[in-house]
């Protein structure tokens, strides 16, 4: 008996809703014997046998059903069988069965290779189901249907999620790129596709360090907006980031003209400057000049009534100073610009963020002098860095037993960082955080933490946010850049000699000052040297002087010092390294050389090693190393004290130029520090001409590494433990439990 035609169609779905295939298929195998001329029974019938598994005898019956029409209804035959399996697939993606819906659209593309929307849902499914690489864009002609000006009727929205799980799941491959590209005829709002574009190049130059990618990636924003501020801004870092300095100078200028907020200017002109030094070299008088100009501008900005600026223009105010202590050697006015910029920063950030500021004004710890303190360190550098090669000994050496040790990790690696996982197995609760400052504040206020340590200063905007927001009831500032000068902030961890007496009035936050030395190391891994003297063509007897530092650092008044010591110093060489600007760098140090009366064949340059170890290694070479200042190495000078090379530094007055000054004096050597120019040209010329004095240097040195505090990690934790206890009953005291 045949069922009336709605009651078997209601039972067949009801099979295949069952997920009874079988007496589905039956049903369909039936009506195409009653209707053989109803073509839509053999595409029912086709899905049933799909969904058993049985592909070929799937796209046999589709195949009959085609073949039993007339030849020029195919397209709409077609367009019936993909009706079909489209709403199949619609309705497993709804019940998240996606390998399911993944296959009935791969046999949708069969069908019609050319619906760009399917296409689009298969990339998705992909990604979901974890089999997605970029290379697939390619296998599916995706990106060649995409730019078919026959290609039609996308869905913008699903394109846009498409690109964006794209740019997050495979962003490095260059069929990305290329589909990012193919996109943009089909954009119907430029700000969506702009938006996606600007969030993912940030992550990739920053989190995955591919900043030439992320710039190939933004410069596709331009074909629909070519002056967008935000565009350019990111694009400014990116190309200063991946070397192409000449671009990244030309794009902060543009970024400069067409700002009109003082704010936006000083941030521009910040771009500007920092184009210039990490070109460094030839672009030094310029970017004098744009200094002098960033101070007028930061002293207009001062003048002005308080300012409610966006949270935007607000967090990238933090990094504008950055550049005081590389032009100049002036405690008392760079103190003063940056504690002006933290103060108006602060202000804003709470005033922007006014619910979560009241909410840990309110922290309410327990006021117990005995207690187990919580210790977060927060900073974007716990990995292969120099912050992360001398702070580890601190995390190392932690009593568990009366500190309990937090690290937030911002922008952490999404790349293999030995490093950073021996942090994150190192500590008691770790976090990868990305570049959200309210959720790390957050994170570091529901941990109940009671003693926050910064180890970036302003290196990193969000974390400025973070302190900014106060979320542990005390804040200090160790290693960075120097203070930042955040009224949140309430201490900045020194040491006898690393800034004088005098230096408080210029701080806001309290010195902390320990009793030896502010950093301490248990030594570095030193690999195997690639640096040989005849390699370099490079006398064995000759005096060998090195210089290890980026372009930021390459002041041309310290250059012309230098090039006086090797003038003094027959059959000497300078072998300088750091990344800036190949040829300019080599002009600007070449030009410098021979106006002092030195031949620029003196001078070796040297490329940027792949691992640190090679590098400290490397320094095995050199005779002297020649410290910079207005801005002294840091992690440098440690290193080349470790490896037992004499060190010519000059002293200031500020942090960045008595870092090299307070780590000689820890070790007990006092030979070459200079306090005047003549005294870091005579240290120079004195070291290269006396061998015995160098070789008594590099006596003292090695045996420094059994009796320096400098090299005693465990002792020097010591020392920051009882510095944290301190802070803690000053903290209680003055905090009593109401």
């Amino acid at each position: 008996m045949t069922l009336p035609a709605t009651s078997w169609q209601q039972q067949a779905e009801q099979y295949l809703l069952a997920g009874d295939y079988v007496q589905a298929a039956n049903l369909y195998e039936q009506a195409i014997a009653n209707e053989p001329e109803n073509l839509s029974h053999y595409w029912y019938l086709g899905l049933m046998l799909l969904l058993q598994e049985k592909e070929a005898e799937a796209q046999m019956t589709w195949l009959c059903g085609m073949e039993s029409g007339e030849e020029e209804n195919f397209p709409q035959f077609t367009a019936e069988l993909t009706q079909v399996l489209q709403t199949e697939a619609e309705r497993r993606e709804a019940l998240a069965d996606d390998r399911t819906a993944w296959l009935i659209r791969q046999y949708i593309r069969e069908v019609n290779s050319l619906d760009i929307n399917n296409l689009l849902r298969l990339i998705l499914l992909g990604i979901k189901l974890g089999s997605f690489t970029g290379e697939e864009l390619n296998d599916l002609d995706v990106i060649e249907v995409l730019r078919s000006p026959e290609t039609t009727n996308v869905d913008f929205s699903l394109l846009m999620e498409v690109l964006q799980q794209v740019l997050t799941t495979d962003p490095l491959n260059p069929a990305t790129l290329e589909f990012t590209s193919a996109c943009i005829p089909h954009v119907k709002e430029p700000y969506i596709f702009i938006d996606i574009l600007v969030v993912n190049s940030v992550k990739i130059a920053y989190s995955r360090q591919k900043a030439s990618v992320a710039a190939s990636l933004l410069e596709l924003a331009l074909n629909l907006d070519n002056q967008n501020p935000e565009v350019l801004i990111q694009l400014t870092s990116f190309y200063q980031d991946a070397g192409e300095y000449a671009k990244g100078i030309e794009t902060a200028k543009l970024c400069y003209s067409l700002f009109a907020g003082l704010p936006e200017k000083i941030f521009a002109n910040h771009l500007l400057i920092r184009g210039l030094m990490m070109a460094a070299g030839k672009y030094w008088l310029e970017a004098r000049a744009a200094f002098q100009q960033h101070e007028n501008l930061l002293n207009s900005l001062f003048d002005a009534p308080e300012l409610n600026l966006d949270p935007t223009t607000v967090v990238r105010l933090f990094s504008t100073t950055y550049f005081l202590p590389y032009f100049r050697d002036d405690l008392k006015n760079n103190r003063y610009l940056q504690n002006q910029v933290a103060r108006i920063c602060q202000l804003n950030i709470q005033n922007n963020l006014p619910e979560q500021t009241a909410k840990y004004a309110q922290i309410k710890s327990p006021r117990k002098t005995n207690k187990i303190l919580k210790i977060g360190y927060v900073s974007h550098c716990l990995k292969r860095h120099s912050v992360g090669w001398i702070s580890r000994w601190l995390l190392k050496y932690h009593d568990r037993d009366r500190f309990q040790i937090h690290a937030y990790l911002i922008n952490a690696q999404q790349r293999q960082d030995p490093l950073q996982e021996w942090y994150i197995n190192q500590v008691d609760k770790a976090y990868k955080f990305g570049l959200e400052a309210t959720e790390i504040a957050e994170q570091i206020y529901q941990d109940e933490i009671d003693i926050l340590v910064d180890l970036d200063s302003i290196t990193l905007d969000v974390i400025s946010e973070i302190t900014s927001l106060k979320p542990a009831p005390i804040q200090v500032t160790w290693l960075g850049w120097d203070a930042s000068g955040i009224p949140g902030i309430d201490y900045f961890i020194v040491d006898r000699y690393v800034l004088p007496e005098t230096a408080q009035e210029h701080y806001s936050e309290t010195l902390w000052k320990l009793p030896e030395t502010y950093v301490a190391v248990d030594g570095f891994e030193v690999g195997v040297p690639t640096l040989r003297r005849d390699s370099l063509k490079i006398p064995q007897d000759a005096i060998v002087y090195f210089s290890s530092q980026m372009g930021f650092k390459r002041h041309p008044d310290t250059v012309r010092l230098q090039m006086q010591i090797l003038k003094q110093v027959p059959n000497s060489y300078f072998l300088i390294k750091g990344s800036a600007d190949r040829a300019s760098i080599k002009n600007f140090f070449t030009e410098i050389a021979e106006a002092e009366g030195v031949s620029s064949d003196r001078l070796r340059f040297l490329p940027d090693v792949a691992f640190e170890e090679i590098h400290r290694a490397n320094l095995g070479i050199a005779d002297i190393v020649l410290d910079t200042y207005p801005y002294n190495g840091a992690t440098t000078t440690l290193e080349t004290l470790w490896m037992g090379i004499p060190l010519v530094t000059k002293v200031g007055e500020q942090f960045a130029s008595r870092n090299s000054y307070t780590m000689m004096m820890n070790v007990g050597v006092t030979e070459g520090i200079a306090w005047t120019d003549e005294e870091y040209v005579e240290w120079g010329v004195r070291l290269g001409n006396d061998a015995a004095l160098r070789q008594n240097i590099a006596g003292k040195l090695k045996q420094s590494r059994q009796t320096s505090p400098l090299w005693n990690g465990e002792k020097f934790t010591g020392e920051m433990e009882t510095a944290y206890q301190q802070m803690w009953l000053k903290y209680c005291d003055s905090n009593p439990r109401s």
